[in-house]
């Protein structure tokens, strides 16, 4: 295994083509929106799983004791990325050997393993929010102890000139001290002769040790429920009610399927006040550490998961009941109306048809 990684990190780029190709020839394959869609499905999800374990393997780097002791190595994120790979192809299986009807069944375990996945992290990450889904760690870079790390390197390598020096002048500084002298030549000759006869690979390795230095770091303790609860007062509780809700919503939404059908509004119409709930909550949330100037603001990692979370909403558009009441019939249309053109109108056609092929699969459009 530890040969595999080796080979997958030299790799990393001719992986990334091989494994980029092969996904896009996978909505080649025929049969792709049919009724015997499990076995261009297994292969999506099987590729799907082997790109997300390389890509855990390319991303992982060596930690300290001290780092590994404060963070968890269970590789939640990883878990997050298999089971949204395996998500499709356990809804296609369901619905090919037990029907439309209970297929849901089927999704709502899954949307609930992901609800399990996703709070042990957010437990484990210390209650921060979510970046992807949890499928990329929220890490923010500390800036103290980068800073501590320069100073201690800094340090060691002042520290070597000075000895080296403080013995030189310590006995040149008498010239009429002719051993001070002796002994000051002798000692340049020292370092002279060291530096010529150690091998390149050898200052190479002590250059790298000495920029590798890490100084002893304290184990910084990760914030639990009652630290936020009394350090951000309501703010910190309404922001960990907000990201429970965005976790949850996608299986407070299959269950609602589960039990009024996908022709029902009451799901689309509750998943999106789900949405726009939690939206709401942290919008007030920053407006009210803004105008206190307060800390704890979001950073650009999470700005950009918030942006993205917001245009997911516009999956609402594929979602039925709107997507058969609405949307379908404006693709059709905008079918019709570009066919006559030759080159156009056959490419309109195949993307209405991927599209319509792709809503009708719930994991295409869940946005979870």
């Amino acid at each position: 295994m530890e040969g595999y990684k080796r080979w997958i990190r030299r790799n990393k780029e001719y992986v990334h083509s091989m494994e980029s190709l092969a996904n896009g020839l996978t909505w080649l394959l025929p049969e792709r929106f049919s009724a015997s869609e499990i076995g261009p499905e297994a292969v999506t999800a099987i590729l799907g799983m082997i790109t997300t374990v390389n890509e855990h393997i390319i991303d992982q780097v060596p930690v300290s004791i001290a780092q590994s002791s404060s963070s968890s190595l269970f590789p939640w994120s990883l878990c997050v990325s298999v089971i949204k790979d395996a998500e499709t192809l356990i809804e296609v299986a369901a619905e090919h050997y037990y029907g439309a009807e209970k297929k849901w069944n089927f999704i709502a375990v899954t949307e609930a393993a992901k609800v399990l996945v996703r709070l042990a992290l957010f437990r484990d990450s210390g209650y921060k929010m979510l970046l992807q889904g949890g499928e990329t760690p929220n890490k923010k870079m500390d800036t103290s102890a980068l800073n501590s790390n320069q100073g201690l390197r800094m340090g060691l390598n002042s520290g070597t000139h000075s000895r080296a020096g403080g013995a030189q002048g310590y006995y040149a500084q008498d010239p009429r001290n002719l051993e001070g002298r002796a002994i000051s030549a002798l000692s340049r000759f020292g370092e002279s002769a060291r530096m010529v006869s150690d091998p390149a690979w050898l200052k190479r390795l002590q250059h790298h040790q000495a920029m590798t230095a890490e100084p002893p770091t304290s184990v910084v303790k990760k914030p639990t429920l009652y630290s936020i609860l009394s350090e951000r007062g309501l703010s910190g509780g309404l922001f960990l009610i907000q990201e429970v809700l965005h976790i949850t919503r996608p299986l407070i939404y299959v269950l609602l399927i589960r039990k009024y059908g996908t022709r029902s509004w009451k799901p689309w119409v509750l998943s999106l006040a789900v949405d726009l709930t939690g939206a709401g909550i942290l919008s007030q949330i920053l407006c009210v550490r803004h105008q206190r100037r307060e800390g704890h603001l979001l950073s650009n990692l999470e700005k950009n998961e918030v942006s993205r979370r917001k245009l997911l909403w516009a999956l609402y558009l594929m979602r039925d009941p709107f997507f058969s009441t609405y949307t379908k019939e404006r693709l059709e249309r905008t079918e019709k109306l570009l066919e006559p053109i030759p080159v156009i109108g056959f490419l309109t056609a195949k993307l209405v048809e991927l599209v319509i092929g792709a809503q009708s699969r719930y994991t295409y459009m869940a946005g979870s």
